[in-house]
């Protein structure tokens, strides 16, 4: 198909040419100054910066704005005069895609997060490699090492992902990743114990909920969980880590073999969820992990009577600050590596990643997508990325004689301030459109939280009373250094839509949906029954086997260095 739109564009392009030549007069303007465009020595475009606004919608919650009204929206709207009006999903992405879809109406711009394959199967995005090539400069250089990995097995390149990985990988010296969360208070009730296992973490839980029934007049939450809709991924995932796995998907990957295998059905899920059963049957486990939504979720942490959860630190961050806030640092939270049993090494800190399968489009209702381009080629440049990241030098951050950047105290507690950082941009820009990870070019973090000297900074006496305790500078130093993985993460790689492998990923996930909780809330007699009738039904799935070969393959061609699309 789009050989055929490429040699009908050829063809036009072809009569204008003859037409222009036919009309003998070449003193006016050129076509190219007709469409407000031009070339300078340097082979790239500038185009005319009259005010255009370009619908853009991001398939995740937050709250809709124009791009000019932050500070950095109006820096950018002044040089190219480009302006997006945002549009955050509500509701039911699937749905809200579908739609667009079946009414051939499209937003200027879409971030369709995992429904990224249905928008690429409606032929919705349009191509970017020409518009790249002629105005896309720093794109193409910030990108380089990725290119192939998101290149189509037509040639084109229809999205671009969202952080590639620039200069070196910066690990985070806090955890914003998987663990397991411990409300602090307990730890020091205990006398700060160094704990691995997961029957050691539950067990210093219950110790505690049996002394303090109650938190502030409250009920007591000895441990609860993420499970609604799309965040199942989190409970389901748990029994992945517990085995000494960093967050490939729904697979683990052999280290010696690079064999991809599902892991619902094995030993350490099991094993997992029979600790769950025994918890809920003893009256410490929550009985509404099951039933709340992220909303309900995010208030129980915020609470300062949970004690216990396996979560994604950005997952409930927003909870983290009103605790912070809140000003008991006993109810705040720390990150544990647990694991199943002791000689398993943990490795819940990421390695370098790229997420190729999810990113940002132009599509085909969008006019004058060069610009929209320009745009973007102005903010992935590294002066941008540095005020989106970092604000001002002298006013949000500082630098000390080495070049490293810093925040001083007053600056930790402005960079603290949501309003500031709304109105600045660093929250609009931050994700949802191309920007980097790793290191800018002087060895900083691109990131603040990445940064050391700004980790060690926003440490108060309080977090120092247990990076003291446990003997550590960051509270990231808990935790065993990732391995290296070059096909990190398997669950980037692109499935598409109807075939085995994700018909069979679909009636897996139902599958655990339905039976994961009724296996963990039943009677322990009859645990081992309902652990049986899951795995007959998982084990009888079409495509099991499929979708095992499929990650196996993805895995080996992508050590090999094959990423297309893969």
């Amino acid at each position: 198909m789009f050989k055929k739109k490429a040699l009908l564009v050829l063809l036009l392009s072809a009569l204008f040419m003859f037409l222009v030549a036919c009309g003998g007069d070449d003193s006016d303007s050129s076509a190219g100054d007709d469409n407000g465009s031009s070339s300078d020595d340097g082979g790239s475009s500038e185009t005319s910066n009259e005010p255009i606004t370009y619908h853009y919608f991001i398939g995740t919650a937050g709250d809709d704005i124009n791009s000019n009204e932050t500070t950095i929206g109006k820096m950018l709207e002044d040089e190219t005069g480009v302006n997006f009006q945002t549009e955050y999903l509500v509701g039911d992405l699937m749905e809200k895609i579908g739609v667009m879809i079946a009414g051939g109406e499209y937003p200027d711009v879409v971030i369709p997060d995992h429904a990224i394959e249905m928008m690429l199967e409606a032929e919705a995005f349009i191509p970017l490699n020409d518009l790249l090539e002629e105005h896309g400069p720093n794109i193409l250089e910030m990108y380089s090492e990725y290119i192939d990995r998101f290149t189509m097995p037509d040639g084109n390149i229809y999205y671009l992902p969202i952080s590639p990985s620039i200069n070196e990988h910066v690990p985070n010296p806090n955890i914003d990743q998987g663990a397991f969360w411990i409300q602090r208070g307990v730890l020091k009730d205990a006398g700060f114990p160094e704990i691995t296992t997961l029957d050691e973490y539950l067990a210093l839980i219950k110790d505690y909920t049996d002394k303090n029934p109650e938190v502030d007049g409250m009920k007591t939450v000895p441990f609860t969980g993420l499970t609604y809709d799309t965040s199942f991924f989190t409970f389901s995932n748990t029994p992945n880590h517990l085995a000494g796995f960093p967050n490939d998907g729904s697979v683990q990957i052999d280290m010696d073999t690079h064999e991809a295998s599902v892991y619902a059905d094995k030993d350490e899920a099991k094993a997992y969820l029979k600790a769950l059963n025994e918890l809920n049957a003893e009256g410490y486990l929550d009985q509404e992990m099951f039933v709340m939504n992220n909303d309900d979720f995010l208030a129980k942490i915020s609470s300062g009577r949970v004690l216990g959860f396996f979560g994604y630190g950005w997952q409930w961050n927003t909870a983290a600050t009103t605790l912070d806030e809140a000003g008991n640092p006993d109810h705040e939270f720390m990150a544990l590596p647990i694991v199943l049993e002791e000689g398993i090494k943990d490795q819940y800190l990421e390695p370098a990643a790229f997420t190729q399968n999810r990113g940002v489009g132009i599509t085909v209702n969008a006019e004058h997508p060069e610009r929209i381009i320009q745009y973007w080629d102005k903010l992935i440049q590294e002066e941008t990325q540095r005020l989106i990241m970092w604000g001002e030098e002298g006013t949000h951050y500082s630098v000390n004689e080495e070049g490293r950047f810093y925040h001083t105290a007053e600056q930790v507690e402005l960079n603290k301030d949501q309003d500031m950082r709304d109105e600045y941009g660093m929250t609009l820009y931050s994700w949802n459109w191309p920007r980097l990870s790793g290191s800018f070019s002087d060895g900083n973090a691109i990131e603040p939280r990445r940064q050391p000297e700004v980790a060690l900074e926003t440490y108060d006496e309080h977090d120092r009373e247990y990076l003291d305790a446990y003997g550590i500078k960051t509270f990231s130093e808990l935790f065993s250094q990732p391995e290296d993985r070059p096909w990190y993460p398997a669950w980037s790689a692109n499935i598409e839509q109807g075939s085995d492998m994700a018909l069979f990923a679909s009636r897996a996930e139902e599958l655990q949906k339905r039976y994961y909780p009724q296996i963990v809330l039943s009677d322990p007699a009859n645990f081992e029954s309902e652990w049986e009738s899951f795995v007959n039904e998982y084990r009888a799935l079409d495509g099991l086997e499929t979708y095992e070969n499929f990650f196996t393959e993805t895995v080996k061609a992508r050590i090999e260095g094959n990423w297309q699309y893969r």
